[in-house]
């Protein structure tokens, strides 16, 4: 074996520890070379720490990394979730402007759940080392929720795996016999170069639209890992303009279904994808039915053709953002309804977020695959309904099942945390719904882009706070991985 994979059999904790320290040194350099040195030495300094913190870790979990089972491996998902925003905080916490212990852990929380939510809203408060270290962060949590989709989840049958048959699964983790260390190196190993590859692409696309080189790279990591984070005021401030945005649109598609760059067993064309059909077409719909709305208004008041065109790539590409979860709005996103003269059909997004991205990729929401097995169900009990002679294939079965109970927790979990912000001096209503769902659907830019006045993260009481992140991380893990870890049958298996 490799030195590498034997360095990636190592527990979980450790390995995100380690993947966390080492990125801290990007920004740090990436400080050095702007003259920036205070921020450069934070940085360091931060690794440095991080470096002692991962080795005290390490040899206190040494050889835990190739005997833990698929359950102890969950957990430690947990616990990396937990740990590894403080440690992240850490840099951010001693350089950042009028940061506080947990206005930093807030700050990583949102970006490591590729969440992309902030507490700094004016974006020239924070240095551009600061914006890319965000936009490492959530970069760095898109790839976990890869790894962990794959290595962790779908071995487990959670995280949407549980709505489909052991035979779809990803290659890599179809076989039993491999021990869950080795299962999550294979899926580091193979996943890394896609990652990364994907995100130089786009990287570079936006650098020859126009970006400069450090504002694209932190727009490509915010949309691979579908956090949507930016260092602009507005994403739709970038000097790459349509072209920057027709290249972030192409790759919108790798957020609504993990079969664009893990392709499954038995091997099939990708456009047969449950997922990517669905995606599709619920862009088209959704997107064809707000452009005839916004050009029949913008008629009405006597706009042009380059209105229309402006409307059209901006609901396009708006609604495809807020499906996969990314948050992005068009630049002419908000033009489209000054002109119509009509406020921002918020609600719409909304319900995009809910539906989110595909199973096993980055996105958050229900997933497409738990909405598409529901709306089957649906119509053959509407069926039945109608013709209750018919004879149609039976209405009933595990993603049908799996699918309204995810529903259901999915709900509830939205009604536990609306009532424990609802508690917070000083929250409306439309406030405690946008941010519950900004936190649960893993789409912060909701409370910015959806709401009639643009809602702040920062005025939000500490309290409150603490309970946004908390439901950032439970939208990130999902309820029924939360719900496995106190099941008894689960441990017994």
């Amino acid at each position: 074996m490799s030195p590498m994979m034997r360095l990636l059999r190592l527990p979980l904790v450790t390995l995100a520890m380690a993947g966390g320290t080492a990125l801290m040194l990007v920004p740090s350099f990436h400080a050095l070379a702007r003259g920036d040195h205070a921020t450069a030495r934070g940085f360091f300094y931060g690794a440095v720490l991080g470096a002692f913190l991962t080795l005290l870790v390490a040899l206190a979990t040494r050889g835990r990394g190739a005997t833990g089972t698929a359950r102890e491996q969950l957990v430690a998902l947990f616990v990396a979730y937990g740990l590894l925003p403080v440690l992240l905080a850490l840099p951010f916490a001693a350089l950042a402007p009028g940061a506080t212990p947990l206005r930093a852990w807030f700050e990583m929380v949102s970006s490591i759940t590729t969440t992309g939510a902030t507490l700094w809203d004016r974006a020239s408060d924070l240095n551009l080392s600061l914006h890319l270290w965000r936009g490492l962060v959530g970069w760095y949590g898109g790839f976990i929720a890869w790894v962990a989709a794959i290595a962790i989840l779908a071995p487990l049958n959670l995280g949407g795996y549980e709505m489909r048959t052991r035979i779809t699964l990803p290659p890599v983790a179809q076989a039993d016999t491999v021990r869950p260390a080795e299962l999550l190196a294979r899926a580091t190993g193979r996943l890394a170069p896609v990652y990364a590859g994907l995100t130089a692409v786009l990287w570079l696309g936006l650098v020859l639209g126009g970006d400069d080189a450090t504002t694209g790279a932190i727009h490509a990591m915010g949309v691979i890992s579908t956090s949507g984070i930016t260092p602009l005021a507005y994403a739709d401030y970038a000097a790459s303009g349509f072209a920057g945005e027709l290249a972030v649109f192409v790759f919108f598609v790798f957020a609504l279904s993990r079969a664009t760059f893990a392709r499954p067993r038995p091997a099939q064309a990708r456009w047969h994808d449950t997922e990517l059909r669905l995606g599709l077409r619920i862009i088209l719909v959704i997107a064809g039915i707000m452009l005839l709305r916004a050009l029949w208004l913008i008629h009405r008041h006597d706009g042009g053709l380059t209105e229309g065109l402006h409307a059209a790539w901006g609901i396009l590409f708006t609604t495809a953002s807020f499906l996969t979860t990314t948050g992005v709005e068009s630049r002419w996103w908000p033009a489209i309804w000054a002109n119509a003269h009509v406020p921002v059909p918020g609600l719409v997004l909304v319900a995009l977020a809910l539906v989110g991205g595909g199973v096993g990729t980055a996105a958050g929401g229900v997933k497409l695959l738990r909405i598409h097995e529901v709306l089957t169900h649906a119509g053959r009990g509407t069926l039945h309904l109608i013709e209750p002679a018919s004879v149609a294939r039976a209405a009933t079965g595990r993603g049908a099942v799996m699918g309204w109970t995810f529903f259901t927790l999915f709900a509830l979990s939205v009604l536990i945390v609306m009532g424990m912000l609802s508690l917070a001096p000083g929250m409306q209503f439309e406030g405690v719904i946008l941010v519950s769902l900004a936190a649960i659907t893993s789409t912060g830019q909701l409370v910015l882009v959806a709401a009639d006045t643009p809602i702040s993260f920062d005025g939000l009481t500490p309290a409150a706070q603490v309970v946004a992140a908390l439901a950032m991380i439970l939208g990130r893990l999902e309820v029924l991985a939360l719900i496995a870890l106190f099941n008894p049958d689960f441990w017994r298996r």
